[in-house]
C-alpha cells in the first residue's frame, strides 16, 4: 500500500489493464526503438496516469545480470572531483561517454591515504552495484585497485599505475613534459626547481631524495619528474642540482604553501617546472604577493591545459583530459559488452593501450633567465 491507500501499480498489472505483454511495458522504457511510437505514448500516458514509475531497477538488474552503472575510483575527496579542473574535463569527458548506454557514474572516493586500508576497500567496492570500474590515477599497489580486480568485472586503468597487465587509457608523461623543460634550458635557465603532487603512496610534504624518485609508486608524477631531470642533465645540469619539493594534497593551499618553501629554501631559482598546472597557479600568486615578477625574475611552466591555465598565458603542457575520460569510458563499455573479447586479449597478455598524444603551448611565463641579484 502506498502513503494514499491504493495498491502500487506493477508492470503486470499494467499490462493486464493495457491488454498488451509485459515485455511490451518494458520496452516502452527500455527499448523504445522496439516500438511504433503510437503505442509507446499510449503506454507511458497510461503508467503515468497510474501512478506507476517504470520497471523496478533492482529487480531489471538481477534479471539482466547489469547495474546499469559504470564506478569511477577516485582516490582522492569526493570534492576533488569537482574542484580539480583535469578532474572536472576527465569526467566530463567519462559522462560524454555514456550518452546512449543508459548506463549512469558511481563515484567511488576513497580518499588520498590508502596505503593500510585492504579491508575497507574490500567493503567499499564490493558492494558498489556497478559493472565495471575505471580506476583513475591511483598508486602502484593500491588496494582499492586490488579490490576492483577482485570484483570480477571489467577494469579500466587511467593513468597510473602503468604495469598492471590491465586495460590502460593514458599519455606519455616522460616524453610529454620534456618540451617544457627544453624550453627552460633554452632560454638559459640552469638554476631550476620541480614542484609535484603525490609522488609517494605514504605522505609525503617538501623536499624529496633524488634517490626516491626512480620507484616511487605514483607513476605519472615519476614519469614528469624524470623526463624533466633527463632534459635538464642533456644541458649539463645535474640531479642533485635540481630540487624537487612535493605534497600530498593537491588543492590551493598545498600549493601555494609548496611554492613558498621552495623559493624561500632555494631563493637563486630562476624557474620552477611544475607537474601539474595546480602547481603552477599556486607559484604564480605567490609569486605575485612578493612581488616577483613572472616571467622576468622567474619563469614558471605547468601541465595540463586547463581552461585557467591557459587564460593566465601559463606556459603549460596541454594533455586531452576529456578525450581521456571519454576513451577510458567508451574502452570500459567495450569490455562490459563484449567480456569474452577482452578476456582473450588479457589471456595473451596484450590488454588495449590507448596512448594519447599531447602538445606544449608556449604561453608567456617563459623568459630569458636573469642572474641572481639583477
Amino acid at each position: 500500500m502506498d502513503t494514499s491507500g491504493r495498491r502500487r501499480k506493477t508492470l503486470a498489472s499494467l499490462a493486464a489493464e493495457l491488454g498488451v505483454s509485459r515485455t511490451t511495458v518494458s520496452n516502452a522504457y527500455n527499448r523504445p526503438d522496439q516500438l511504433a511510437p503510437a503505442t509507446r505514448e499510449r503506454i507511458l500516458a497510461a503508467a503515468a496516469k497510474r501512478g506507476y514509475p517504470g520497471p523496478d531497477p533492482t529487480a531489471r538488474s538481477l534479471r539482466t545480470r547489469r547495474a546499469g552503472a559504470i564506478g569511477v575510483l577516485l582516490t582522492e575527496r569526493l570534492t576533488y572531483a569537482f574542484e580539480d579542473k583535469a578532474s572536472v574535463d576527465f569526467l566530463a569527458g567519462m559522462a560524454e561517454a555514456s550518452y546512449g548506454t543508459n548506463a549512469s557514474l558511481t563515484l567511488i572516493p576513497a580518499g588520498p591515504d590508502t596505503a593500510h586500508e585492504e579491508h575497507r576497500a574490500a567493503q567499499l567496492l564490493g558492494r558498489a552495484a556497478v559493472d565495471g570500474f575505471v580506476v583513475y590515477s591511483v598508486a602502484k599497489n593500491d588496494p582499492y585497485l586490488l579490490a576492483a580486480q577482485q570484483r570480477g568485472v571489467p577494469v579500466v586503468v587511467c593513468d597510473q599505475p602503468t604495469d598492471t597487465g590491465l586495460p590502460f587509457v593514458g599519455i606519455d608523461d616522460y616524453a610529454a613534459i620534456a618540451p617544457a623543460a627544453q624550453a627552460l634550458v633554452d632560454a638559459g635557465h640552469r638554476r631550476i626547481g620541480i614542484l609535484a603532487i603525490r609522488l609517494l603512496h605514504e605522505r609525503a610534504d617538501g623536499a624529496v631524495a633524488i634517490a626516491d624518485i626512480d620507484n616511487a609508486a605514483m607513476h605519472v608524477q615519476r614519469a614528469r619528474i624524470t623526463g624533466a631531470l633527463d632534459v635538464f642533465a642533456q644541458a649539463g645540469i645535474s640531479r642533485e642540482e635540481i630540487p624537487v619539493h612535493t605534497r600530498h594534497i593537491n588543492d590551493r593551499s598545498n600549493g601555494r604553501d609548496a611554492a613558498e618553501q621552495l623559493l624561500r629554501a632555494h631563493p637563486d631559482l630562476t624557474a620552477v617546472l611544475c607537474t601539474t598546472d595546480s602547481m603552477a597557479l599556486a607559484v604564480l600568486d605567490y609569486a605575485a604577493e612578493q612581488g616577483i615578477s613572472v616571467p622576468e625574475q622567474l619563469s614558471v611552466t605547468g601541465f595540463d591545459g586547463v581552461d585557467t591555465a591557459l587564460a593566465r598565458g601559463l606556459s603549460t603542457v596541454v594533455q586531452p583530459n576529456k578525450a581521456k575520460g571519454a576513451a577510458a569510458g567508451q574502452l570500459l563499455q567495450e569490455l562490459i559488452d563484449a567480456p569474452d573479447t577482452a578476456r582473450r586479449h588479457e589471456d595473451r597478455g596484450n590488454p588495449t593501450r590507448k596512448i594519447l598524444s599531447t602538445t606544449f603551448h608556449a604561453g608567456a611565463t617563459i623568459a630569458p633567465a636573469v642572474p641572481t641579484g639583477q
